[in-house]
């Protein structure tokens, strides 16, 4: 199986349950991240609020730095997957 191939989702119910699953949490990741550079920009308006801004600029960016992350370990997860069901399919077949 190579990582990051298209088609892997496709492979198993269980490869598509997986990437289901980390497809929601890279979205939720994904519009958190965006939120937070929003209302950051919008606190920067403001001189009272410009320390709550930096602070979600920078979680901003770390959410932002989370995508790849993400998508490396769903990738690896999925691969191993593969390799459990291969196994499985040999010692059944």
């Amino acid at each position: 199986m190579k990582l990051f191939h298209p088609n892997n989702r496709y492979q198993s119910e269980d490869h598509a349950r997986l990437w289901a699953f980390y497809e929601v949490i890279y979205t939720f990741v994904d519009f958190s991240a965006a939120a937070m550079f929003f209302v950051g920009s919008i606190l920067f308006f403001w001189k009272s609020t410009e320390t709550a801004a930096i602070w979600l600029f920078i979680v901003g960016s770390a959410f932002f730095g989370l995508k790849p992350t993400i998508r490396l370990w769903r990738e690896v997860r999925m691969a191993r997957l593969g390799k459990l069901q291969t196994l499985a399919e040999r010692l059944n077949g």
